[in-house]
């Protein structure tokens, strides 16, 4: 008997998934370039679509050689690691952390720049002043937070509002050495602040010292991190936009640069996609 090719049923589609919303990504850093509020020179030298052509082909290629008479780009940047939205390492403190050798950018764990992130409201801190273990209590209470091992703390002090103009390097609340304390005694391994710096502005701890003689007065949150390591994430921006103080993950992976004390950071909130606003 001859074969005779069966013809197969078409398949039924099975029904289609409806789409889970994605989760909310709030973008908390500034934009890396020249700006009144870096305290040292920024320059981005640009190499544009014609000109690197002539790069590219090493001489023996022009842009017309090339779809539309343009080649690919490039971008010469001069700046510090300390430079725009970044994270400071243990070794930007000083060369030990509780007597072993300090960690670098680069040597720092994953684990730390990625967690549950928590927002302190300490924006009636007036600039200059240094913001106290009770004033971090007081504002953990507000939230109803207890601070869990794993915690990424970030104060908010409302200074990225003069982000772009010089007063942003001066006026700001900073943490006092006791609240850094407080912090990372309690779990805490990251610390962020909307701020040019962690510690109160450079004149107020400079005015401090000379008045009183006392050392302390000098950096004192970055130099307690030589007795215990822990992170900085300075120049953080649009904390307000977080849709709540906790309940939010953030991720804020620094660029591994080898043996630096600091890296670029692009610190990033993701929160659940119907997070009220």
């Amino acid at each position: 008997m001859p074969y005779a090719p069966q013809t197969l049923p078409a398949p039924v589609a099975a029904p289609r998934a409806a789409a889970r919303p994605g989760p909310r990504l709030i973008d908390l850093s500034v934009v890396t370039g020249p700006t009144p509020s870096e305290a040292t020179p920024v320059a981005i030298d640009v190499l544009d679509h014609r000109a690197g052509a002539a790069v590219l082909g090493r001489g023996r290629l022009g842009p017309d050689d090339f779809p539309g008479g343009m080649a690919i780009s490039n971008e010469t940047v001069t700046l510090t690691t300390h430079t725009g939205t970044h994270m400071d390492a243990p070794l930007h403190y000083g060369p030990e952390s509780g007597g072993a050798p300090a960690k670098s950018i680069d040597q720092v764990p994953l684990e730390w720049c990625y967690g549950p992130g928590v927002r302190l409201d300490l924006r009636h801190v007036p600039p200059g002043e240094a913001i106290t273990p009770g004033q971090l209590a007081a504002a953990l209470d507000v939230i109803g937070h207890e601070l869990t091992p794993g915690d990424i703390t970030l104060l908010w002090t409302g200074a990225d509002r003069l982000w772009g103009s010089p007063d942003y390097l001066t006026t700001y609340a900073g943490l006092s050495g006791e609240g850094t304390a407080y912090l990372v005694e309690r779990g805490v391994r990251t610390i962020g602040i909307d701020a040019w710096g962690l510690d109160r502005p450079m004149h107020a701890m400079i005015e401090e010292y000379e008045r009183t003689g006392d050392r302390g007065a000098l950096w004192p949150a970055h130099v307690y991190g030589r007795e215990h390591e822990y992170l900085q994430l300075e120049k953080l921006a649009h904390l307000e936009r977080l849709p709540a103080p906790t309940g939010f993950t953030l991720a804020c992976f620094p660029v591994a640069v080898g043996g630096a004390g600091a890296g670029w950071t692009r610190v990033v909130a993701i929160a659940p996609q119907d997070a009220d606003a």
